[in-house]
């Protein structure tokens, strides 16, 4: 229950971020667009620096077998959620931007942040694996949904900077390359930055939607609702049957933050593709949005739920 309520603090304080970002496009002292300058600062410089940071410890069996679970979760709740989306785009006729939104959630820009403040610096590497598997599928599965296109777009993946950074922090990793006392610190201290700017990010995109239509249009809430509370619920339930979380004496941590992961809103990558491919770009921005804002309440109660099943 402590975690629910450190994790309802940080999200809350997160949130008040996305509405500062808000107020600055809404006085007009900036326009949604200049996001663009934010999002490559977090994409290009921040992120990498959490990710080489993160991989900057003692190379030991204990961390080496929580990164192997890591991974193995990711495969299967991916595998799942590929799963529960077609189920769900038969059950309720989904198209395919609220099929992908119920399928890929925000794994990096809010996750990352909340692992940082909840269980620690330390524990941010263990977000990798999802954060990687994810990244693979955003360019093959996720491209294939949105655009219809089923070729594979190989370079595209081995381009992407999260995946060529986490690559060099886990050589650095398994070859023990410790950077320098200064740099390892600077990376630290810029990674820090990624919850507050993501989040600012989140608020100007958001200040450009039409909350009004939003917040009636009924569509949106079952998409949010799939992403945000059933298919959590049922994830709980396999992680529950499959016993993960007793695989070591960490590995319930390990699993949470994995488990956490899937929990989170509806992937920004999902716009980005939107607006890429010539699809309905404002209703994907509109399920970012509303996840985005509801997350606040459903993450906390997911969380309380993992601790009470688990």
């Amino acid at each position: 229950m402590e975690t629910s309520f450190l994790l309802a603090g940080k999200i809350t304080e997160l949130t008040l971020i996305v509405l500062m970002g808000v107020a600055l496009v809404k006085a007009g002292l900036l326009k949604s667009e200049n996001s663009y300058t934010l999002s490559v600062i977090a994409l290009y410089l921040i992120s990498p620096s959490v990710m080489i940071h993160a991989f900057q410890m003692d190379n030991t069996p204990q961390i080496i077998e929580g990164l192997k679970l890591s991974v193995m979760l990711a495969v299967f709740f991916h595998v799942v959620l590929i799963v529960l989306g077609r189920l769900f785009k038969h059950l309720f006729k989904l198209d395919a931007l609220e099929h992908a939104a119920t399928v890929y959630s925000n794994s990096g820009n809010l996750i990352i942040p909340l692992v940082m403040s909840v269980f620690g610096a330390e524990w941010v590497i263990y977000t990798s694996g999802f954060i990687m598997v994810q990244t693979f599928l955003f360019w093959t599965h996720l491209r294939l949904l949105i655009c219809g296109r089923g070729n594979v777009a190989w370079k595209t993946i081995f381009t992407n900077i999260n995946i060529l950074s986490m690559l060099v922090g886990l050589l650095m990793f398994t070859f023990q390359i410790k950077l320098p006392h200064i740099i390892d610190n600077t990376l630290a201290t810029v990674g820090s930055m990624i919850g507050p700017v993501a989040m600012l990010v989140a608020g100007m995109l958001l200040a450009s939607l039409p909350l009004r239509s939003i917040m009636w249009t009924p569509r949106l809430y079952l998409v949010a609702f799939l992403r945000l509370i059933l298919i959590p619920v049922l994830l709980l339930f396999a992680v529950k049957v499959c016993g993960f979380a007793h695989h070591d004496a960490h590995a319930d941590t390990v699993v949470l933050i994995s488990f956490l992961a899937t929990t989170s809103p509806a992937a920004s990558t999902v716009t980005q593709m939107a607006v890429v491919y010539g699809k309905n770009a404002q209703k994907a921005s509109a399920i970012y949005g509303l996840t985005t804002l509801l997350c606040v309440v459903t993450m906390p109660v997911m969380i309380a739920l993992y601790r009470w099943i688990i």
